[in-house]
C-alpha cells in the first residue's frame, strides 16, 4: 500500500483517504454496483438485493394504485436498471427474475379483484376453464400461492401481461447483448 500511496501522491498529486482505500484482488473489489467473477463483469449481491427490494415495493399488494400506474412505474424501473446493469455478462438469474415479476403481478391482480364473483368473471373472460376458475376463486389459500395456480396461469398468460404493459427483463437484456437478433 505504501508504494501505491507514494505513487498516487507524488506522481499523480492525488490525496489518498486511507479509510476508504484498499488494495485487494480484483475479484474481491466492487465499484458502483459491479464486481468481477471469473473474468466476467457482474452486478454485486448488494445491488441485486436492492433491485429485488424495489421490485417488491412496486408490486406490493397493499400499494393502492391502478395497475396501469404500477405497470408504468415498474417498466420505468426495469428499463433503468437493465440499462445500467445490462453490461453485466451474468444471464443465469434473468429468466428467474422474469418469472418472479410475472408471479408478483398475478398476485396483485388477484388481490385487486377481491371478490369471488369478480375473480370468476375475469378468469372466464381471459379464457380459463369454468371449473378451475371457480375452484381457484373459492380457495382460501394466500394470494402468493394462488398466483401460481393453473387457473391464474391459463387466464393471466405471459402474453396477456405483456399487453397490460409488463416489460420483459429477458428481452431487455437480450437487446443489449444481441442487438441484431432481438426483436
Amino acid at each position: 500500500m505504501k508504494s501505491i500511496r507514494h505513487y498516487l501522491e507524488s506522481e499523480l498529486k492525488l490525496l489518498v483517504n486511507e479509510q476508504k482505500s484498499r488494495v485487494v484482488h480484483v475479484e474481491k473489489c466492487s465499484f458502483l454496483g459491479f464486481t468481477f467473477k471469473r473474468g466476467k463483469i457482474r452486478w454485486t449481491d448488494k445491488a441485486f438485493q436492492k433491485f429485488k427490494r424495489r421490485i417488491k415495493e412496486l408490486t406490493g399488494r397493499s400499494w393502492r394504485v391502478s395497475m396501469d400506474y404500477r405497470m408504468m412505474k415498474l417498466g420505468q424501473y426495469l428499463r433503468g436498471w437493465i440499462n445500467y446493469f445490462g453490461i453485466a455478462e451474468y444471464y443465469n438469474p434473468i429468466p428467474g427474475i422474469d418469472e418472479w415479476i410475472r408471479r408478483r403481478l398475478r398476485m396483485c391482480y388477484w388481490k385487486q379483484w377481491r371478490y369471488v364473483r369478480t375473480k370468476v368473471r375475469n378468469l372466464l373472460k381471459l379464457g380459463t376453464n369454468k371449473r378451475q376458475a371457480i375452484l381457484s376463486s373459492l380457495s382460501r389459500k394466500s394470494y402468493w400461492h394462488l398466483s401460481r395456480s393453473f387457473a391464474t396461469q391459463t387466464g393471466m398468460t405471459n402474453e396477456w401481461l405483456e399487453k397490460q404493459g409488463l416489460v420483459s427483463v429477458k428481452k431487455l437484456w437480450s437487446r443489449i447483448h444481441y442487438p441484431a437478433t432481438a426483436r
